[in-house]
């Protein structure tokens, strides 16, 4: 059956074309298995909660109708504004408009979220889309400073303030000059657009939407993950062709559901965070945790941004899935709040999750695997102008294949787990590896979410084969103290400073963790074992305690004199950039140029699974999720690759002239 929505319908109707309904969550009351829900033009307020789900063979889908913008809006619009003085306007609205909770009185909080900044609300405020600041006290906002932390400071002189009372919530804000009288301006009211209220809700599309402004709250991997929109611990969702932004935390959540855990590092007090996420995941594979209740999920084709967590978030809950074709972007720009769960893609145990042909920049990171990134492969994907990496690995087992990537930002990658296999890819950026050997994460039987095992990171056990490194500006061959939560361009550090970077202050860990920063190229693996180094071969010895796992570094290119590691088999260094590119995040593209005469001179071969072999601990080889052989004859763009010589990096480039590519 198909039920139609319209701004001009009836909630009291049938659903027909004829007579639809007023609101969406009528026919989500009703639609079962088979039925599809089409959304006239129109802006639709309100949380969007399905009582039902499809089965494989009979989706539930909601899709817009195609004659107009059908959006899906958490926040109600707000016209009576007092005008104080200095460009501040004030609002005084009913508590009884937050119907699930006050998000002006509910502060972001949870495990992992640091709490050096100052408190901040669920709640904002919207100046024709675009969400203002929160500031801590009135004075703040009637004499507004920029904040630094921002990507954009100047923005942050648009901001509000709030106090709230039994009966209302005050609202003071700075419009930056704009009468609000004359504008549109919306708060928050509900935490979701579509959002399943109970779990187990399978099988649904929801296709074709702008969906913005909710407020859900922040989403460790060790509590609830709200997102703006998200399937809420269920099987097989296709979220396509959204527009989805303006989320106070988190776009979209695949993650995890309440009952195996809670925030109890932060309200208990007592076992570290590492410790209750073991008993989550453990938790989880007691109840329903398995492929045939969970995952599989499709989110492809979306722009996501502006939302301030993260743009997809998800712990447990995303395995087995696919995500493609997204733009995401504007992610964690305006820093008012920060933790350790801030990027566009932010997974843990992301078991065979499939992620290709994204477009990744003006995020605060790219893409953060964290614990159980086995099976997990990221392929084809654009990164640029993130300010902190583009890819953050950690204290994961593999194995992870990393291919035909382009990362463009000044950091590139930091590697503090084991077993991964790059191939392909172009680095322009810096790498940063440290392992940890003080978490103790498990690894699991192949494509399943079974535990086989249990240990920590002792690092290596990586393979870097025919990947393109291209040196920045950075020059000096000198490495730097880089710490475990920063990012480039690095502070200068009093020897005061260094030690007590050492001091264990966050779950075990260093709060900086010091790497080693070096120039673009792989020198950090210099003191690693190359393939034939087998330390669990040789007598036990107390620098047994010590090893890192053998790796496999072959066949990479170094331009611009980018710098090898030690252990390059068959590297080649030139001098030459060969590559030149221009990014552009206000269109969000990159401009790039390859001369192929720079890509020629190692010897290479197709790069299949059996190059790749096994990772040590899960003993699990490199390869698809389905089980199938990883073959790497095809480049960024789809061309074949010849048998013979095929070239490093992402591209094959046939002729001698220099191409130009606009991404």
């Amino acid at each position: 059956m198909i039920f139609h929505v319209s701004v001009n319908g009836c909630d009291s109707w049938n659903g027909s074309e004829e007579k639809p309904f007023r609101s969406i969550s009528k026919a989500a009351s009703i639609a079962l298995p088979g039925d599809t829900v089409k959304v006239h033009a129109g802006i639709y307020r309100e949380w969007v909660s399905p009582a039902h789900g499809g089965t494989e063979d009979h989706r539930i889908v909601y899709e817009a109708a195609g004659d107009g913008e059908a959006v899906i809006s958490g926040a109600e619009i707000v016209t009576d504004w007092t005008e104080e003085g200095n460009g501040v306007w004030r609002t005084r609205v009913l508590n009884t408009v937050f119907t699930y909770r006050n998000p002006f009185d509910t502060p972001a909080y949870g495990d992992w979220l640091f709490n050096e900044l100052p408190v901040c609300h669920l709640g904002q405020v919207y100046l024709n889309g675009k969400s203002l600041y929160e500031r801590p006290s009135l004075e703040e906002v009637k004499n507004p400073v920029p904040w630094p932390e921002a990507l954009y400071p100047e923005e942050s002189l648009k901001a509000w303030y709030c106090e709230v009372d039994g009966t209302y919530t005050t609202i003071w804000a700075n419009f930056g000059g704009t009468d609000p009288r004359e504008a549109c301006v919306e708060i928050n009211v509900r935490p979701f657009c579509f959002w399943p209220e109970e779990t187990g809700r399978n099988y649904i599309t929801v296709r074709g939407f702008t969906l913005r402004q909710a407020s859900p709250q922040w989403a460790p991997p060790t509590a609830l993950q709200e997102g703006l929109i998200g399937p809420h611990w269920s099987k097989g969702w296709i979220i396509e062709n959204n527009k989805i932004t303006e989320s106070t935390c988190s776009g979209v959540s695949l993650g995890k559901e309440i009952s195996t855990g809670q925030n109890e590092w932060s309200d208990l007090k007592f076992k570290f965070g590492t410790q209750r996420e073991q008993e989550v995941i453990f938790r989880a594979i007691h109840s329903n945790w398995d492929k045939e209740h969970i995952g599989s999920h499709i989110v492809r084709f979306n722009e996501i941004s502006e939302c301030e967590q993260c743009g997809i978030v998800g712990h447990l809950g995303a395995v087995f899935s696919e995500i493609y074709g997204n733009r995401i972007h504007h992610i964690h720009h305006k820093m008012t709040y920060h933790g350790a769960e801030v990027s566009g893609i932010k997974l843990h145990a992301s078991l065979d999750v499939n992620i290709h042909h994204n477009v990744f920049y003006s995020c605060y990171r790219a893409v953060w695997f964290d614990w159980q990134a086995q099976g997990t492969h990221l392929h084809h994907n654009l990164c640029f102008n993130n300010r902190s990496e583009d890819l953050f690995v950690e204290v994961c087992h593999g194995p992870y294949t990393v291919d035909h990537n382009l990362f463009l930002s000044a950091m590139n990658f930091r590697n503090v787990s084991q077993g991964g296999a790059f191939v392909h890819n172009l680095f322009a950026g810096h790498i940063v590896i440290n392992p940890d050997r003080g978490r103790m994460t498990p690894y699991h039987f192949p494509h399943e979410t079974a535990v086989a095992g249990y240990t920590n990171i002792i690092g290596g056990d990586d393979r870097f084969i025919q990947n393109v490194f291209l040196r920045d500006a950075m020059m000096s061959d000198e490495p730097l103290p880089m710490g475990f939560f920063e990012h480039l361009p690095l502070p200068a550090r009093t020897p005061e400073e260094l030690e007590a970077d050492k001091q264990a202050k966050m779950d075990g860990l260093p709060t900086k963790n010091n790497a080693m920063l070096y120039p673009v190229g792989l020198r950090s693996y210099d003191e690693y074992p190359g393939p034939d180094n087998k330390f669990w071969e040789q007598p036990f010895s107390r620098r047994t305690m010590q090893a890192h796992l053998p790796c496999r570094i072959k066949n990479n290119l170094y331009l611009n004199s980018a710098r090898p590691s030690a252990i390059d088999e068959g590297s080649l260094e030139k001098t030459e950039a060969g590559i030149t590119f221009d990014t552009d995040p206000l269109r969000g593209c990159v401009k790039l140029t390859v001369d192929p005469k720079a890509l020629r001179g190692l010897s290479t071969v197709i790069v299949k699974s059996d190059l790749l072999g096994k990772t040590y601990h899960a003993e699990e080889r490199f390869e698809a999720a389905d089980g199938s052989e990883f073959i790497f004859d095809r480049d960024y763009f789809g061309t074949q690759r010849p048998q013979i010589d095929p070239m490093p990096g992402p591209f094959e480039i046939s002729g001698e002239d220099p191409v130009t590519f606009t991404l």
